[in-house]
């Protein structure tokens, strides 16, 4: 586990994949757990998801056993953050999930989700109605379509949802306040005010980041669109200055050729705080 995580704290956040669209084997699609003692919120599910969940598992953040994931939170409906939902529908499903999956996020999550349950029709009905023992309730999928604002709360924890800019959908970022420590967690977007505002003081932000010496290297049809949806190190680092978090932490890091160490060497050119680059299965 990292140094970064305080001896006394409950809630630990853990890196399940840091990758992009870019099928980079030592990095899983983006998702991030929110883990509080044994309860799990998830933040997007790119490939790999419950696998990745099972490794930390197996490395003793016991919460993220796979009948334990039946709360999800989705950023935006970019295939690299959603492409393991199946994943997490089925997979708990057949490990013994008890309950239904309660998934948060934009509009069109619904229509989603109809839409893989759908696709997989044939396999629940095998599954359900066949020979093996299942529990019905652990493939059901209750989705929570949202608007900016304070959308989910329980004994653990308290979620809120702000909206980022992507592209020309609606993108969410996620501010989790638990009762030792307050987590914020991007998703993709361009640089915005309410960043820097929603993770003023914050004891964790992870935040993407692309290179800026990268950046000088793609095209120039890609630059329009990287510069236009994405937040590069030199502006994250602004961000990080105004907001002070107590650490900051890179995932979906867009490298193009840097390596982790001088991508946050470019973050440190401007930012003088605690700054990671994250790998899969990190933990703060």
């Amino acid at each position: 586990m990292s140094k970064f995580i305080p001896p006394s704290s409950t809630t630990h956040v853990v890196m399940l994949g840091t990758g992009t669209p870019n099928a980079e084997p030592e990095r899983s699609g983006p998702a991030v757990a929110v883990a509080v003692g044994d309860h799990v919120y998830l933040v997007d599910f790119g490939p790999g998801v419950v696998r990745r969940a099972a490794s930390a598992q197996q490395m003793g953040i016991s919460a993220l056993a796979a009948t334990n994931l039946t709360h999800a939170f989705l950023t935006h409906l970019h295939s690299d953050h959603t492409a393991g939902y199946p994943d997490l529908v089925f997979t708990p499903g057949v490990l013994g999930r008890s309950q239904p999956l309660e998934v948060y996020g934009p509009p069109g999550l619904t229509w989603m989700t109809e839409h893989i349950l759908l696709a997989y029709r044939a396999d629940l009905r095998e599954r359900i109605e066949g020979l093996e023992p299942a529990n019905p309730a652990g493939y059901r999928v209750n989705t929570h379509e949202i608007e900016p604002g304070m959308i989910y709360h329980d004994e653990y924890v308290q979620v809120e949802a702000f909206p980022v800019r992507h592209g020309t959908w609606p993108a969410h970022a996620y501010k989790f306040n638990t009762a030792d420590r307050t987590i914020v967690i991007s998703g993709d977007t361009a640089p915005v005010e309410i960043m820097a505002e929603k993770a003023r003081g914050c004891d964790v932000l992870v935040h993407e980041v692309y290179s800026v010496e990268g950046f000088k290297k793609r095209p120039p049809d890609w630059q329009k669109y990287h510069a236009s949806v994405h937040t590069s190190s030199h502006e994250l680092a602004r961000l990080a200055q105004a907001a002070q978090p107590g650490l900051l932490v890179l995932y979906h890091q867009l490298f193009w050729g840097v390596t982790p160490q001088a991508l946050v060497n470019e973050v440190r050119s401007i930012y003088d705080g605690d700054v990671v680059s994250a790998n899969d299965l990190d933990v703060f």
